[in-house]
């Protein structure tokens, strides 16, 4: 995956009027919630909490988009254009875990909104560290950190954090304390339990949380629409470590880098063992690395081997961690599996583990993966044949328990497609929880609940249409531009150039036409030699009398015939570009 890098600019473009957004601060008795992200998606995650105080920020994603809906685009962020207004009233942005969706967009937005002060725990603090050093032109960040559990006062006003349970060290919640009772976000979180029983440790700390007046729950529903308890992650750890203590040959284990206690369970698993690991894919190095300086983990010395060194070794003595279990092409199992990689390839003796579920979306790409690789000869194994996954994202049975410790008054389903949140929003009510009191807002809707009682959603939204990263620039995702891409992706393009005499109307020769993705010229020679004519045709009757002779006029009509002309003839509708040279 490329990063592009945009330019730093000198000032921010101004707001046209049209789109600025008048909302006076909210009163002492009126808590205001505005998602900007994260709702009616997976991705791009962020939600502002605004009080008298100030504006909470939780979470600055990005999101990822498929060339087939929006080509050329890198990612899409989360619309700032609230925030630009308001910069003077941000206190903070917290974030509540190092994944991209949670905070891809920081580089993109920080010097939009003012470039606040970032608070999180540890880890998170170095992922974020991290990647702000690919963007060496931006401002130093102002990141400071929370112990576990730790919390801040801004301007009277207190954000304290708690732990919650996810795939990632130092994945938190917030508490965000106002007058009428506490604001709960939760981040990205599953429960620990044992056969559908809380641990103790989940027990104690939710409730702790519940021992205070909540007045919001705003939780997780990425798993919402899967009853019940997921499956444990210590029942993939021992699944795991059968496999790779019982396999014969090389193993090969494809997984989410963000996976990042599994990862290590894996290295301290073929530590054990007298095993050697090979890691491929830039990310899976990089979370290795933060996990190092942040005095989290550190292999032993010799255990990370050289993928140069694969071949030192008895097959069934490596282990190798890859990246690309979502089917991305250019990923390592996916390059090693079509023979495109410089050294690895597969044989009837590997056994390659899918350690992930499929991501909405991705269901062909994995199943061209699952193909390539079988093709290879290769023992496969995945999530659904072995408990080889489980989620980061906790299923119905361990929300509903959640938002039992919680107890709050108010719950709003966040983070997913509304699909998710609905069935999130349904499981609350059928266990008991008050219909009227539940929140399911889009990007963009302003909540706000009024003297702890009631709440209201505006009919006025705050921009929210994604921002988008397309190589060097940032702007609003433009309707035309990806509509035009689109077309040309699809149809292709057809540019006509012809030359016009402006005293007479007439075309001095035959124009010419270069077709880029639409028909190949040689094998279509009866339809340029029409088009010529019809060109032609067009182009003199539409400036016979007319004096001076307007090209653009025209142009348009030109289009417009051809365009009718190539579609009867083909069914397709390129692009039709019209170049008329006066002379």
């Amino acid at each position: 995956m490329r990063t592009p890098v945009p330019p730093p600019r000198e000032a921010l473009e101004e707001i046209p009027e049209s789109e600025r957004v008048n909302l006076p601060p909210p009163d002492p008795d009126t808590v205001r919630i505005i998602p900007l992200g994260g709702l009616e998606e997976v991705g791009r995650n962020m939600v502002l909490i605004e009080v008298p105080e100030g504006i909470i920020i939780a979470d600055a994603g990005f999101q990822f988009v498929s060339e087939e809906s929006a080509p050329g685009i890198d990612y899409v962020l989360p619309n700032t254009k609230y925030l630009e207004e308001n910069k003077k009233r941000i206190l903070g942005l917290f974030i509540t875990h190092g994944h991209l969706d949670h905070i891809g967009g920081i580089p993109y937005i920080m010097d939009r909104i003012g470039n606040p002060p970032i608070f999180t725990q540890h880890l998170t603090s170095l992922m974020i560290k991290k990647r702000h050093e690919e963007f060496p032109h931006l401002a130093p960040l102002d990141l400071r950190v929370l112990e576990p559990g730790g919390s801040v006062i801004v301007n009277g006003l207190k954000i304290k954090s708690f732990p919650v349970t996810h795939s990632i060290p130092d994945s938190m919640g917030l508490c965000i304390s106002t007058k009428h009772g506490n604001v709960l976000i939760s981040g990205d979180l599953r429960l620990e339990h044992e056969d559908g029983i809380p641990t103790e440790k989940e027990k104690k700390n939710w409730g702790a949380l519940g021992k205070e007046k909540n007045l919001l729950f705003i939780a997780d529903s990425t798993n919402a629409e899967r009853d019940g308890f997921s499956i444990p992650e210590s029942r993939v750890y021992a699944t795991l470590e059968e496999i790779i203590r019982s396999v014969k040959g090389r193993l090969i284990i494809g997984t989410f880098s963000s996976q990042f206690e599994r990862m290590i369970h894996i290295i301290k698993v073929c530590e054990k063992l007298g095993k050697k690991i090979v890691t491929e894919g830039r990310s899976i190095k990089t979370n290795i690395e933060i996990a190092e300086r942040g005095n989290i983990f550190a292999p032993k010395p010799g255990t990370i081997i050289p993928v140069e060194q694969v071949g030192d070794y008895p097959p069934d003595k490596v282990v190798i961690i890859a990246t690309g279990s979502q089917g991305e092409e250019s990923a390592a199992l996916m390059r090693i599996a079509t023979k495109k990689h410089k050294i690895l390839t597969f044989n009837e003796r590997d056994t390659v583990v899918l350690s992930s579920s499929v991501i909405p979306g991705n269901e062909t790409h994995v199943q061209t993966l699952k193909d390539n690789l079988l093709r290879n000869g290769v023992s496969l194994i995945h999530y659904r044949s072995s408990d080889v996954h489980s989620t980061g994202h906790g299923n119905t049975g361990e929300l509903v328990w959640m938002r039992e410790q919680v107890n709050p008054a108010f719950f709003m389903p966040g983070y997913g497609y509304y699909s998710m949140l609905k069935s999130h929003a349904n499981a609350q009510i059928h266990a008991g929880f008050p219909k009227e009191k539940v929140i399911i807002p889009d990007n963009g809707t302003v909540v706000e609940i009024r003297n702890g009682e009631a709440f209201t959603m505006e009919k006025n939204k705050v921009p929210a249409n994604p921002l988008m990263v397309d190589g060097f620039s940032i702007g609003d995702m433009q309707e035309v531009v990806i509509r035009d891409r689109k077309s040309l992706a699809e149809d292709g393009m057809f540019v006509i150039i012809a030359t016009v005499n402006v005293r007479t109307g007439t075309l001095k020769k035959s124009p010419d036409i270069i077709s880029r993705g639409f028909v190949y010229l040689r094998e279509s020679q009866g339809l340029l030699s029409e088009s010529r004519l019809l060109i032609k045709k067009t182009v003199e009757d539409l400036a016979a009398n007319m004096n001076p002779i307007d090209l653009e006029y025209i142009k348009t009509n030109l289009t417009d015939t051809v365009e009718r002309y190539l579609l009867q003839k083909t069914s397709k509708r390129p692009m039709v570009i019209p170049v008329l040279i006066g002379v």
